[in-house]
């Protein structure tokens, strides 16, 4: 189950910091620090994200993890805004 908690707070940021990029710039993540506060056995999950701060290079953000209307994990993340070299 935290796998699938980490990937949600992974895509919630990746989502939330990809619209404020210049045209032509991508973002990946550099890390992740997620902590685990209760079990999920079942319901319906959501992902409550803000951007903390964007500089030129680096972004970052929070995601809440609910399960219901109980926070189940907190995630902080950190992501690098580049433009992809051209190859050849």
């Amino acid at each position: 189950m935290g796998g699938v908690l980490y990937s949600l707070a992974d895509t919630g940021m990746g989502a939330a910091l990809y619209p404020m990029l210049s045209e032509g710039e991508l973002c990946a993540t550099i890390e992740i620090k997620i902590n685990y506060y209760s079990p999920v056995h079942d319901g319906r999950l959501t992902c409550v994200t803000k951007v903390v701060n964007k500089g030129k290079s680096v972004a970052n953000l929070e995601s809440e993890i609910l399960c219901g209307d109980r926070l189940v994990a907190k995630a902080n993340g950190n992501y690098s805004i580049f433009k992809p070299s051209k190859t050849r």
